[in-house]
């Protein structure tokens, strides 16, 4: 029975403990059924630990949920489909080889004989009621992601959920395919359902929410009417200051060749190409940012460049030397720096934040003599880099995974700046950090582009990709769809490429980048 007030999920003073932190604080939140529903907040302000509560996942150590009206218990995630929750979670959870229909009725009870006949009838009947067309017979492997987020929230309608968690949803999705999935969640609140919309994007929030609740450390900042507030306020309940939402790129003349790549071929972890006979070239002074959607060969083609990962055909030149065969150690050494996407691949969690910025550097003098450190001068090193870069630190002893993902970036950047490369190459730079830590790493990018740095830029946020750049290649299936001035950018035709359905021709790449 549908409460009065409308309110089908009310979750009273949760507490959530983990070893070292309280995730959530007495948090209460209210949802009305036929809503979509914004649960925004910076990394770490326990947003997701507060759905994952919902779903079962966690169990709280204080508090109370109600759904529908009545107190409830949520053992497991089985308690919160019997109930009509259901959560679609940021990385999908699909069986590559299978069909459509086996994925959705994946786990349950169907018909002994031919369980799949009624459920494709179920699944077509679905698809066109909230209007998300999908083959039941493709395999999962043939689907695009927005075809692949379209089976999860499928999968979660089947199984009769009316509550619908999505945590960071368009993380995978190309432009197009974005604006797809939010209007069909709006399609959705107007048909009775009701959707929690984990996001960090703010014009995500302004464009498909009726409310949004606003966390920080965790606890409940504040929830509005959508339509009563605006990206500032909401940046600002986030992260607690005034946030600027400004980005000045001075205009800079790019200058020689720094990093060129010609005909490379890298094989992914599986053996099978990741990168086709990729070219492009990135000048002193310019940042050449590459977008696409996630998982088209932007892994491969860094860690090649870096000496991560061996290249079987092709050639990476470093101002105009052959690195292709060199070891990570002399590419550095050639002026390359390199901040991955994921950054624990660079850094070590357990060690202190000086040991952390002088890795790269603890063999050189005056830090290092031989086989000893010299922890005087590791100590003023540290500290010079702890105040020109801002890392919010309690001291330089702290283990680097003590500190917040804004200032553990902070810590990755200043340790390859500090080296004055030719060559950065950076992989999502600001993934997962909040929008004033975001803030910070766009201006120390740009700062190290004023330096005359020659910056390569990969992010699955095409925002950003945009934001930075001055020049912007899309890349599908390993290959070069298009290049262009950021400023030229049409994100039409953007969207196009990134879906592998539009290629310019070559003579149009040069045209545009010229």
């Amino acid at each position: 029975m549908m409460p009065e007030d409308g309110v089908v999920v009310r979750m009273k003073g949760i507490v959530k403990r983990f070893p070292g932190v309280v995730a959530n604080a007495g948090v209460d939140l209210e949802v009305r059924r036929g809503e979509v529903h914004a649960l925004l907040g910076e990394n770490g302000a326990g947003k997701t630990t507060l759905m994952n509560i919902l779903y079962g996942i966690y169990h709280p150590d204080e508090g109370e949920i109600w759904v529908n009206g009545k107190r409830v218990t949520i053992r497991s995630p089985q308690d919160a489909i019997r109930l009509g929750i259901g959560m679609i979670h940021q990385q999908f959870r699909l069986v590559q080889t299978h069909t459509v229909v086996e994925n959705i009725i994946l786990g349950l009870k169907e018909a002994f004989f031919f369980p799949d006949r009624p459920a494709r009838r179920r699944i077509l009947e679905l698809s066109e009621h909230y209007g998300m067309k999908i083959d039941p017979e493709a395999r999962i492997w043939q689907l695009s992601a927005g075809e692949q987020q379209r089976v999860e929230i499928l999968k979660v309608l089947y199984r009769g959920a009316n509550i619908l968690i999505l945590d960071e949803p368009t993380s995978m999705l190309t432009p197009a395919e974005t604006h797809d999935l939010l209007r069909t969640l709006r399609r959705m609140a107007k048909q009775g359902q009701t959707v929690i919309f984990i996001t960090h994007k703010l014009e995500e929030v302004i464009e498909v929410s009726d409310r949004v609740t606003v966390m920080r450390q965790g606890k409940v900042a504040a929830t509005l009417n959508t339509s009563e507030t605006n990206p500032r306020q909401l940046a600002q309940l986030m992260v607690g200051r005034d946030v600027l939402f400004r980005l000045e790129k001075k205009p800079i003349q790019p200058g020689e060749v720094v990093l060129d790549v010609s005909g490379l071929n890298v094989l992914n972890d599986k053996g099978l190409p990741a990168v086709c006979d990729l070219a492009l070239q990135v000048r002193a002074g310019q940042i050449l940012g590459v977008a696409g959607v996630s998982g088209n060969g932007q892994r491969e083609l860094v860690e090649a460049i870096a000496g991560l990962r061996p290249v079987v055909g092709g050639r990476i030149a470093v101002n105009g030397r052959d690195v292709t065969r060199l070891l990570p150690r002399a590419r550095i050494e050639s002026g390359i720096g390199f901040v991955p996407g994921e950054r624990w691949m660079a850094l070590v969690p357990s060690m202190s934040v000086a040991e952390n910025l002088i890795l790269k550097n603890y063999v050189r003098s005056p830090i290092g003599r031989g086989i000893w450190l010299d922890r005087r001068a590791i100590a003023v090193y540290a500290d010079a880099l702890i105040n020109q870069f801002a890392i919010l630190t309690p001291d330089r002893h702290t283990p680097l995974k003590k500190l917040s993902g804004g200032n553990i970036q902070r810590a990755l950047l200043a340790r390859e700046m500090s080296e004055k490369p030719s060559l950065l190459i950076v992989a999502q730079p600001t993934s997962g950090l909040d929008v004033g830590a975001t803030e910070t790493i766009w201006q120390m990018l740009l700062a190290e582009r004023e330096r005359g740095t020659a910056i390569l830029l990969i992010s699955d946020d095409l925002k950003e990709v945009l934001s930075l750049s001055d020049r912007v290649a899309v890349i599908f299936e390993g290959q070069i769809m298009g290049e262009f001035l950021a400023e030229q950018a049409d994100l039409e035709q953007i969207s196009l490429m990134m879906a592998g359905a539009l290629r310019l021709s070559d003579a149009n790449v040069v045209g545009e980048a010229a």
